[in-house]
């Protein structure tokens, strides 16, 4: 089955430039359009109008940045006006696309579906040594020791380390889930503790031993510079907003950087931030589950939108569990991985899901 979805989006993609019709589609695929439609949405969990729809605008976002003119960027995408691609655009990533050329922001990746991909299909193919020297020769001050870089997770942070990929600077983790469970504010105060070891079932020694003490030079230390490591996935986004957040919290007065990059391919994005809004936006988000109210970049804008929708009791990724759930565990885990890399979940939090589904 999985190669014939691949047929149907291999399909899709050579025609994405081409005014879409189902019943062609279906025509090539030699089956009628319901069975094609449903088999996609079975197979993916989304429409196939809607990953047209997000495959034309994340490639329009190149020509976006190559400054080609947004009517002929439009029409090349097959939209009856500038107008309404203007508004598809905005409604995915939260700006215009006129804001978008002028700024220049990092979004989030929508690249080709491929399934059953090759076991090392996923590995980077360009090395974080290389990308990272790439940095520093556009960026000397930031491997400096006055600088501290907060990396998601333990096991980027081990190699970073370990490998002194930025030089003489700190290095810190963030070893935590926040789009996962409930949480609080303030933020990483006693009341925070309790609250996210509670609902990740674990001591309150535990938690803080994980998630706390590893982040001591950011509590003990003053820097000029922050670097924030954070992937383009919604799990890895919800992240750099707490600690965007807290930064907030702590009236931090230095240079703020994010390095986003895609999970598959350590291609990275460097973004210069003012603090000012992320706080408020952490409580409106995190801890009540409500849209935000202030502009953000698209990448964070998009992963918010995920994380809401992910709130919900029949989102999609429950409704490809519900319609698969006679998969075996490991055949469910590996499809959801491979079909939702914008959500970004581990094994954790999807085997909770399928348990809660099943």
């Amino acid at each position: 089955m999985n190669e014939y979805i691949q047929q149907i989006i291999d399909w899709i993609e050579e025609n994405l430039k081409n005014e879409f019709s189902l019943e062609g589609l279906a025509s090539y695929m030699g089956y009628s359009p319901y069975y094609c439609s449903f088999k996609f949405h079975q197979a993916t969990g989304i429409s196939i109008r809607r990953y047209i729809l997000l495959r034309r605008l994340y490639l329009s976002t190149g020509d976006l940045a190559n400054n080609r003119k947004i009517i002929d960027i439009a029409f090349d995408y097959r939209y009856s006006s500038q107008e309404a691609y203007s508004r598809a655009f905005k409604t995915v990533f939260g700006v215009s696309p006129r804001e978008f050329q002028l700024k220049k922001m990092p979004v989030q990746s929508f690249a080709k579906l491929t399934l059953n991909q090759r076991e090392d299909g996923c590995r980077m193919n360009i090395s974080r040594e290389t990308e990272v020297e790439q940095l520093k020769n556009r960026n000397r001050e930031l491997f400096d020791q006055d600088v501290l870089n907060i990396l998601n997770g333990q096991i980027m942070y081990e190699e970073f380390k370990n490998k002194k990929l930025m030089g003489d600077s700190d290095y810190v983790p963030f070893n935590e889930a926040m789009c996962a469970k409930a949480t609080t504010v303030p933020i990483f105060d006693y009341a925070f503790i309790q609250k996210r070891a509670s609902e990740h079932n674990e001591s309150v020694e535990n938690y803080s031993n994980m998630v706390i003490k590893p982040l001591d030079s950011l509590f003990k230390k003053n820097y000029n510079y922050i670097v924030l490591w954070f992937g383009e996935d919604m799990f890895c986004q919800m992240n750099l907003l707490t600690i965007l957040a807290y930064l907030e919290q702590s009236q931090y007065k230095g240079k703020v950087f994010v390095n986003s990059f895609r999970e598959d391919e350590f291609k990275v994005s460097q973004t210069e931030l003012s603090l000012g809004s992320y706080y408020s936006v952490y409580e409106e988000v995190l801890v009540n589950h409500m849209k935000p109210t202030k502009e953000l970049l698209p990448m964070m804008y998009q992963a918010i939108e995920l994380f809401l929708e992910m709130q919900t009791e029949n989102n999609a990724v429950i409704k490809y569990i519900s319609k698969n759930k006679h998969l075996p565990t490991s055949e469910l885990l590996k499809r959801l991985f491979e079909i939702f890399p914008t959500v970004g979940y581990g094994d954790l939090q999807y085997i909770e899901l399928i348990d809660k589904t099943k």
